[in-house]
């Protein structure tokens, strides 16, 4: 049996108070586990980027659990959570997040440098990370130098490197053409399928259906969810 790497338990996450109090999630409950891709759809407002930042641990539900890895993120200190995202947690984001000033390995091996790993063992993680995703030939090049294919590639080799267990991707495609989309996503997949759990945040049904679940949210809740198996029926647009 795969081993389960995240765990949302009755989240709710409210902002402000009284009558005027709007609830960004309510009492979700969702697992992903290891090799497991889950999409998040749903329409602008529906709690989609607020899910994936409570699950990462960049904001705290305000009631129920959140589980990484066996650790209750609720009962971590700061530094404590800082370490766990350095280490279990990879973020992939639409505008990449780049350090302009540093190059490809320079930005895949800053995590590691800060977890305090020597400068050999991180380059040769970040060189193993970025051959995993057709790079080995930029080592040197700045974000500048590079597409935009290229620049997100270097994002995912960033969130995978030194072994991280959980993907967090929010619209990792939006800034990319069709084509170079669809090239990152399959290197998504892949991690994915090595061993890693994902959550892909879209707005897009023909990116969900490389998902093995959807989930869907309105109002910030999960309304339905959709097996890879109805994959037809998402990039035929049926939606809830």
């Amino acid at each position: 049996m795969t081993e389960t790497v995240l765990q949302l338990i009755g989240v709710t996450q409210q902002y402000g108070q009284g009558a005027t109090a709007v609830s960004a999630l309510s009492g979700v409950d969702l697992e992903v586990r290891q090799g497991e891709l889950v999409a998040i759809m749903g329409a602008s407002g529906s709690g989609k980027s607020t899910l994936l930042s409570i699950a990462g641990g960049l904001a705290m539900p305000t009631t129920g659990e959140v589980i990484v890895e066996g650790a209750y993120l609720s009962e971590q200190s700061r530094a404590q959570l800082a370490k766990l995202r350095r280490r279990s947690l990879g973020f992939v984001f639409q505008d990449f997040n780049l350090i302009p000033t540093l190059t490809a390995m320079e930005n895949v091996t800053l995590p590691l440098e800060l977890d305090g790993f020597r400068g050999r063992v991180a380059r040769r993680a970040g060189k193993d990370a970025l051959a995993s995703v057709g790079l080995s030939d930029k080592h040197d090049a700045y974000p500048d130098d590079l597409s935009g294919g290229q620049q997100q590639r270097v994002a995912i080799a960033r969130a995978v490197v030194g072994g991280r267990r959980l993907i967090l991707a929010d619209e990792p495609t939006g800034a990319l053409d069709s084509v170079t989309g669809e090239m990152v996503l399959k290197m998504l997949r892949a991690r994915v399928d090595a061993g890693a759990a994902g959550i892909l945040v879209t707005h897009e049904a023909r990116h969900a259906a490389f998902a093995d679940r959807v989930v869907f949210l309105r109002d910030g809740r999960i309304v339905d969810e959709s097996r890879r198996s109805d994959a037809d029926a998402l990039l035929s647009g049926v939606t809830p």
